[in-house]
Formats: C-alpha cells, structure tokens, sequence
C-alpha cells in the first residue's frame, strides 16, 4: 500500500491508538514520535476531556501537536498555545435537558465545561471519567454553556436527534450506550480541517485512523482514511485502508508503512 505526500496524521484514541487497557504500546509511541520528528504534523482527535486525555496519553506524545477535545468543542495547540472553545448556548442546553427528562424522568445526564464534569446523579457510570463529578440539579445544569452534553442509554435518541438536529450536532457511540451532543457546528472533521485551512494544507494530505461514529465526517473529508479492523463496519466502507486492531499496534502498521515508502529503514 502506497502512501504519499502526507503531512498530518489524525489519531483518535479509544479503540485505535489506545489498546482496550486503555494504554498506547511502545511500539505506536515510537512511531508517532518517528513522523512527528520528520515534520509531519499530530493532532489528536478524541471526545474525550483534557483532564482524561492526560491520564491516559503518554506524557511524550501530550505536546507534540494539536488536541482536539470533545469532538472538536475545545481546541488546544500545544505548539502555538492557542486554545478554541465552541461551547452549546445555555438556551440549547435548556431545551435539551428539558426534552430529555420529559421522555425519562430518571435519565442520567452529565455535561463538560471546558475540563469540569457535572452529573445530575450520583452514580458510577463508565462513561464519566473525572474523579470526582461535581453533583448538581438539573435546573443548574439547564443555566450552563456547555462544551458537551452526555447522555447513558437514552432510547429516543432518534427523536432528539430529529428534533435539534439544526441546533446542535448529536451521534450515537460506545455500542449505542453514550449519546454525545455538542454545538451544531462542532465536529472532528470541522477541527480538522479549519486547522489545515490556516496552515494551508490540502485535506487530501491528510491522513485519520479511528474506529467508531464521531470518525465518520473525518473518513468522508480526508485524502487516507484508515480504519482499525475493530472499527465499525460504516467506517470501513469508507476507508482507503484496513490496518491491523488496536490490540495488534495498527496504527504503527500503517506509520512504519508510511517510512518504508520514503525509503526509511523501519527498525
């Protein structure tokens, strides 16, 4: 498989550079290191939080390029220290708490501000990933510009989708447990390719792994689209290539790919 003239590469996290313990090998750090080292520009795309992505993302591989958190509602550039925040108006936010509790009275709802989690209950949800969830009322979650809104296990998921589908952007993860709902024009993709628009870089340059729903606008805008072999079926009809799992190191499959076509010895 050839590869050329790649200058980003967009690596989502969970399911594709995190194995399933939730760790990056060091065989997928050293690759990632290697095309950072020869000028190819990182950006990591996760709708995960900053607080989150610290935990889990080798302190190595945390300043060597773009992060965009929560699907692209918060921005950081750890190479320029210009961060960008698209937060849900506080009116949205009230409406769709309002609609939510209206189908089920009991939903478990969080949102993220900037990198503080708010839950309405106080219970253990593998969703939530801050330590220590500040607990709060749904009144006060409704007076609140959010940067996502979290939903575990909502059934009408459809009907909101339908219904503030011009207002703010929502998908479906996690085998369909985790809806997630941010700003309408708040995306990975929008990141992306705004990021690329002011460093005057050609999307067909670019090159994105991932392996579930929130990857779908990015596999549609970019030039290599790769998906894990644990990705989603819609994600690899989409893909120019399917490299090995997250378990097997496929993401260094597919970057010591990319050195070997430059002529690189890949040790």
């Amino acid at each position: 498989m050839l590869f050329k003239n790649i200058k980003v590469i967009v690596l989502d996290l969970d399911g594709t550079l995190l194995n399933n313990e939730k760790k990056v090998s060091e065989r997928n750090i050293k690759a990632v290191m290697d095309c950072h080292r020869k000028g190819i520009h990182i950006i990591f795309a996760t709708a995960r939080a900053p607080r989150s992505v610290k935990q889990f993302l080798p302190k190595e591989l945390q300043n060597i390029g773009m992060m965009v958190y929560y699907n692209g509602a918060l921005l950081r550039d750890q190479i320029t220290k210009m961060n960008y925040h698209y937060p849900i108006d506080a009116m949205y936010t009230a409406e769709i708490i309002n609609f939510v509790t209206q189908k089920e009275p009991d939903s478990f709802i969080a949102i993220e501000v900037e990198d503080t989690c708010y839950i309405n209950q106080n219970i253990k949800t593998n969703f939530i990933t801050a330590t220590k969830p500040i607990v709060i009322t749904n009144e006060e979650m409704k007076q609140r510009s959010v940067s996502k809104i979290l939903l575990h296990s909502f059934s009408h998921y459809e009907k909101l989708k339908e219904q503030f589908r011009h207002k703010v952007n929502v998908i479906c993860t996690d085998q369909n447990q985790l809806v997630q709902i941010m700003d309408c024009n708040v995306s990975k993709e929008n990141a992306v390719l705004n990021w690329c628009q002011r460093h005057e870089i050609s999307a067909e340059q670019v090159m994105v792994f991932g392996d579930d729903w929130n990857d779908i606008g990015l596999f549609q805008e970019c030039g290599y689209p790769i998906a894990m072999e644990n990705a989603i079926s819609e994600l690899k009809e989409l893909a120019y290539y399917i490299t090995d799992s997250n378990e097997d190191d496929g993401v260094a499959s597919i970057l010591d790919q990319i050195r070997s076509d430059a002529g690189e010895t890949v040790i």
